[in-house]
């Protein structure tokens, strides 16, 4: 007779066993209708679970973050049901759940066209109005293995082949399709409404660039068709915003296939890159950190002794010489570690606060690379703190507060705050991570800030903070990071001598705040869509003459606003002045300055912003005092 206790801390009791469903229509026949899936105990299950002990029960529907999962969930073997019906000598492999949507792998032996896409859309909707129940099947797994591979389905069997042979294997059925799966999934295909297919794209068995070339389908899903539609305009927002688009266009960096992952920065582009380590140098600065810099090349043994070469090899350039191994640094924090222990440390010194704008090497594969987004060689505001234990949290509360007024600085005001857990490949014993996990919870806290826990997402070497900047239309991008590190520092000898002479090992924090440079430039690129505010813009204003009788004028008040440390540029072509215009709002400058045969006799330029408003005539001299106003307030123009 179990007794279920409810989110809302009522407890319902039953004579005999029952399941997720059945709870759910003893509360009601709405809920009864809208349950998708159960969470037991915190742990998600189908509808059909049955419940025969005590246990915390909360009705997962679509108004849920879980219940929406598992609507993508389910959406993905719809997918598959229906790709199997169309085409049925098609292998289906994997379909995982993704951020907004799911994907599906399948070997086929041509590839799947636009058409195609359309058919298995239509089909899977057909599906889904036909109300048919999915079940689940535990099978023993050679029995498994069988019933696949007298499918003609080796994708499949190979994944359960390698389930331990005394392990069972759950299949879910929908009509005549089975699929292995763990779930849980939508009870009937009748909760599948809201989706559509995105595109295909080629994908390697198992991620393995040696092993055969998949197709994968993406798509997406959702509760409500107005989430659909709000998603679907956000992706041709961002397709209008894409910064390698825009880079392009504003003529800021290219990339080619003789450097892939790697960036070549136009003049523009660098006048952004420099305008921001600039501004990171005087955080450093301002903020008790000295600047340092340390060789891109190190020696294997040092990455053995950090850790890197047994958790990081395979992301890591190596090189030979003179018969000796090396890598690329795809880190600056054994480096900084080198520079800690060049000399005798006394506590007196700690915290000792490193900064450096190091560049790294990672061995990224080609699939992965995006633009700016995903690159093989970035640089980043990298910063190390050396500390005690009893330091940990003012420096992680005073990293917090400095986070949240950079971002300000560059315009972004919503941040989420994520703890990153330890992962099952790391350095160190529980008890160093549980000291590692808590001191980050106890900065947290004194910071009076929330955040959600990700179980497993931390570095080799320690849990980390992770913030996450909301852009404006509405995506989330991961930057700033704070990690606590017990184990790097004695694992590379760094020592400090304490009060008592007693030599001590130091606390590593980690932390950087825009993260890599160039993918924090293609954020802010595609934040403001090209029309960065202007303190970033990498040409500020541009004087446009008349007629080729104020081209003197013109060039002058360029030099003089150069000289007052603003990127001017001076227009002299001989266009008309209309033309010239509207060229230059479409690269989108903050400050457009028109001079005729009037503005020249009175030294006055008048003034259009790079939203069209007419701000009348001014001298150069206010002009230079309205802009210097704008950088200080790190404000943007409309």
């Amino acid at each position: 007779m179990p007794d279920i206790k409810l989110p809302d801390g009522s407890i319902r009791s039953y004579e005999q066993a029952v399941t997720v469903a059945e709870v759910a229509a003893s509360i009601g026949a709405g809920l009864a209708r809208a349950a998708l899936a159960g969470k037991v105990d915190g742990n998600l299950v189908d509808t059909s679970y049955l419940i025969e002990s005590n246990v915390d029960l909360a009705i997962i529907t679509d108004r849920d973050a879980e219940g929406v999962e598992v609507i993508r969930h389910s959406t993905a073997h719809l997918l598959a049901y229906a790709v199997k019906e169309l085409f049925p000598e098609a292998q289906v492999t994997i379909g995982p759940v993704i951020e907004n949507g799911f994907y599906y792998d399948f070997a086929y032996k041509r590839p799947f066209t636009p058409e195609d896409l359309v058919a298995i859309e239509k089909r899977m909707a057909e599906l889904a109005k036909k109300d048919i129940p999915v079940s689940r099947e535990v099978w023993a797994r050679d029995d498994a293995v069988k019933f696949f591979l007298g499918l003609g389905e080796k994708y499949k069997a190979e994944l359960i082949e390698a389930i331990p042979a005394d392990q069972q294997v759950s299949l879910y059925r929908e009509g005549d399709f089975v699929d292995l799966c763990r779930g849980p999934h939508v009870p009937t295909t009748a909760k599948l409404k809201v989706f559509k297919l995105m595109k295909v794209a080629g994908a390697y068995w198992r991620g393995d660039h040696r092993n055969e070339q998949l197709q994968r389908i993406y798509g997406t899903a959702w509760a409500k068709k107005e989430d659909l539609d709000a998603y679907l305009h956000m992706l041709e927002e961002a397709e209008k915003r894409d910064h390698r688009r825009l880079g392009k266009q504003y003529d800021l960096f290219h990339m080619q296939d003789e450097a892939p992952g790697l960036v070549f920065w136009h003049p523009k582009g660098w006048a952004i890159w420099q305008e921001i380590e600039q501004y990171m140098r005087a955080v450093y600065r301002n903020n008790g950190y000295q600047e340092v810099r340390c060789p891109q090349i190190l020696d294997k043994s040092l990455w053995e002794k950090s850790g890197h070469w047994e958790h990081y090899k395979d992301n890591m350039f190596t090189t030979a010489s003179e018969n000796r191994d090396y890598a690329v640094k795809p880190m600056n924090c054994p480096g900084h570690v080198q520079v800690f222990n060049s000399d005798l440390r006394s506590y007196r010194e700690l915290p000792l606060r490193y900064g450096e704008f190091g560049s790294c090497h990672r061995n990224e594969p080609t699939g992965a690379l995006h633009g700016l987004m995903r690159v093989r060689g970035f640089v980043q505001d990298d910063g190390h703190i050396f500390c005690t234990e009893d330091q940990i949290e003012s420096e992680v509360t005073a990293f917090n507060a400095l986070v949240k007024k950079v971002y300000a600085d560059f315009g972004f005001n919503d941040v989420a705050v994520k703890l990153a857990l330890r992962p099952d490949s790391r350095v160190g014993s529980d008890e160093v991570w549980d000291k590692a996990e808590d001191a980050l919870r106890q900065g947290l806290r004194a910071s009076g800030l929330e955040w959600t826990e990700l179980p497993g997402e931390g570095a080799f070497y320690g849990p980390k903070i992770e913030f996450h900047i909301k852009d404006a239309i509405g995506r989330s991008w991961q930057c700033g990071t704070m990690q606590v590190d017990f184990s790097m520092p004695g694992r590379l000898g760094a020592e400090y001598v304490a009060g008592n002479d007693e030599r001590k090992v130091p606390v590593m924090l980690h932390r950087a705040i825009l993260g890599s440079l160039e993918r924090f430039i293609g954020i802010l690129i595609e934040n403001f869509a090209g029309a960065l505010p202007l303190w970033l813009a990498p040409v500020q204003a541009v004087v446009l003459n008349i007629s080729e009788k104020q081209a003197d004028y013109a060039a002058d008040v360029a030099q003089k606003l150069h000289q007052a440390g603003f990127r001017a540029e001076a227009d002299l072509r001989n266009e008309k002045i209309t033309y010239k215009i509207r060229e230059h709002s479409l690269n989108r400058l903050p400050y457009q300055l028109v001079v005729g045969d009037k503005e020249k006799a009175d030294g006055l330029v008048a003034v259009r912003t790079r939203g069209g408003q007419d701000l009348g005539q001014m001298t150069v001299e206010a002009l230079i005092e309205r802009l210097q106003g704008e950088v200080a307030a790190r404000s943007g123009t409309a």
